[in-house]
């Protein structure tokens, strides 16, 4: 049985609602509910919650799964501030127990004393930049992938814990060119390929 943690970092702020993010984080238990072969176990940014049940969710799981749309840039502040206080609470507690260094040496192995190995994550991405901003010569991101660019930070976080990635998918144009049962089906065949083939 693999165990699924999916977390929405779709925060209700503003003029934005979390529709999206949450269409997609609800699309995600469903695909792995409907198998028997998982359990999942889920966490929306927008509720109160507990940082040691957090804490436990991540040493509890297989595959962490992460929900986020972009807002300037960066992840919403509420995932942000998610993060910060889950991680804090998971030093030396299951998510790491230090920055990796020694003080005999400690110019070397920065970022290497993770307690998630053998864990894996995942994550989606939601922009209302279209993917031709980051794929085009002159345009915005400078050809810049969205894994190599603005989320370069959120991966090295995550193997900062000993996590390794699989494939992220970003969603773009959201805001003036989404379809959302294309991208649905999109999705869908992406798990697949992860999860089942």
């Amino acid at each position: 049985m693999k165990k699924i943690f999916i977390i929405n970092g779709g925060q209700k702020f503003g003029h934005s609602g979390g529709r999206f993010n949450q269409t997609i984080a609800n699309a995600t238990a469903d695909f792995f509910l409907n198998h028997k072969d998982f359990e999942v176990k889920s966490t929306d940014v927008n509720d109160e919650f507990d940082p040691a049940q957090e804490v436990g969710k991540f040493v509890w799981a297989d595959v962490i799964i992460y929900h986020t749309p972009i807002w300037w840039f960066q992840l919403p502040h509420a995932f942000k501030k998610y993060i910060d206080v889950v991680f804090t609470e998971g030093h030396d507690n299951g998510i790491y127990k230090s920055d990796g260094r020694s003080s005999k040496n400690p110019a070397i192995n920065y970022g290497t004393g993770g307690m998630l190995h053998g864990r894996k994550y995942m994550i989606t991405s939601s922009w209302n930049a279209p993917k031709e901003a980051f794929t085009l010569p002159d345009e915005f991101f400078g050809e810049t992938s969205v894994d190599d660019g603005v989320l370069f930070g959120f991966h090295r976080m995550n193997a900062f814990t000993g996590m390794k990635p699989l494939e992220s998918l970003h969603f773009h144009d959201v805001m003036k060119g989404s379809n959302v049962d294309s991208d649905l089906e999109m999705y869908r065949n992406h798990l697949t390929q992860l999860f089942l083939n």
